[in-house]
């Protein structure tokens, strides 16, 4: 077993492990040997094969998930005063991409009984400012998107899908993030898939693509390698200022090579996940999530809930297992929990989220995880309430 990433000498038991192999090495060392080193065949490479795979007609890699959201909110002409309506249970990511545009984060309650963004309170928070709406496939499930869809259909709203824990997660067939405007995925270290940090940007729209393509550049009218195929290189208009959020062509190699075998990471993290599920049935207070009843679902997360007549809190459970070398973790804290939302932010009653909050509590998970692993936690948790 590797060492817990903080070097803590008492977790024997990671939160997540991630997979570098052999192969993403030789990828990555091949890729240091070009002279060009972002911008070139690489990236160009893992765009095409992430079309593939999610069968989306454009795909446009950058440094990160906040940047893809960011991006597609500016491509889509979001603005100052404008307000996109995201839910409270998710990362801060969404809210700061929205601020980035000067516009006004709209935070909306979950339901009761999933992660999902509240379909009541979504109707009741839309006015004439709303432009659009992020709905966030957490966890690796499908969030509740038809309803999402209908209402942005009736309202003229755009739809931004945050994929960032969803890569390899189906819906009728199709992959997330082709249903609405554009799809965002993050290649973190935790996520089912990294390039150390990375994103993508996923849409079927030929003239988002283009414009995506340009600020993601700092506006240039011109890709580096047309600059330099024809012309003078220096020579290029800016219509709009962009940014500096591309992926350089060291994690796209490795990218490549991660998404070469995301069908056998998702199947091992599927094998884990159910693992649990078996094993921790029937224990008072504490709730198992639903994947087991989909085939929709890509397992980047375990996340169990924690309540009466459970003898330990979320906090105490937490508390425990880390004594007993046994890392977990919470996704996330709630927007509206934090005070810099609380002055951006239109908040609104969020009594659901801060309740799951309270009890959620994501188990380790990874694709090599061991069953012995495994068992300790499970062994530990059934311990805990004796």
């Amino acid at each position: 077993m590797k060492k817990d990433i903080f070097n803590d000498p008492n977790i024997k038991f990671p939160a997540y492990i991630p997979w570098i192999s052999k192969e993403d090495k030789k990828n990555v060392s091949k890729a240091l040997e070009q002279t060009m080193l972002t911008l070139g065949p690489q990236l160009e490479k893992f765009e095409s094969d992430f079309c593939k795979y999610t069968k989306s007609k454009y795909a446009i890699a950058v440094s990160n998930c906040t940047a893809a959201l960011h991006l597609s909110l500016m491509a889509l002409g979001i603005k100052k005063n404008d307000e996109v309506i995201i839910p409270d249970l998710t990362f801060v990511a969404d809210a700061n991409a929205i601020l980035a545009c000067n516009a006004k984060p709209v935070v909306v309650d979950i339901n009761k009984d999933d992660y999902f963004m509240s379909i009541t309170n979504l109707k009741k928070n839309i006015t004439k400012k709303t432009k659009a709406i992020i709905p966030v496939h957490i966890y690796g499930q499908v969030c509740n998107l038809d309803e999402i869809l209908k209402i942005a259909n009736e309202n003229d709203l755009k739809v931004i899908e945050d994929c960032a824990h969803a890569i390899g997660t189906f819906y009728n067939s199709k992959h997330v993030g082709t249903f609405g405007n554009s799809g965002c995925f993050s290649f973190y270290p935790t996520k089912n898939i990294t390039t150390a940090e990375g994103g993508m940007i996923i849409t079927n729209s030929k003239k988002m693509a283009e414009k995506l393509r340009q600020l993601r550049s700092h506006g240039m009218s011109r890709s580096l390698k047309s600059r330099y195929s024809s012309g003078y290189p220096w020579v290029f208009e800016i219509t709009e200022p962009g940014y500096n959020y591309r992926l350089d062509e060291i994690r796209a190699a490795l990218g490549i090579s991660q998404l070469k075998r995301i069908t056998k990471i998702n199947e091992l993290r599927k094998k884990a996940a159910l693992y649990y599920h078996t094993k921790l049935q029937n224990i008072p207070g504490i709730i198992l999530p639903d994947m087991v009843k989909t085939k929709n679902h890509s397992y980047h997360l375990y996340t169990i809930k924690v309540r009466k007549p459970f003898k330990l809190s979320r906090n105490q459970l937490y508390k425990k297992l880390k004594g007993e070398g046994i890392r977990t973790t919470v996704y996330w804290m709630p927007i509206h929990l934090y005070s810099a939302y609380k002055e951006f932010c239109k908040l609104s009653n969020v009594k659901n989220s801060s309740t799951t909050y309270n009890e959620i509590l994501a188990l380790p998970l990874f694709p090599n995880i061991e069953k012995k692993y495994q068992d300790k936690v499970i062994k530990c948790i059934k311990k805990f309430d004796e």
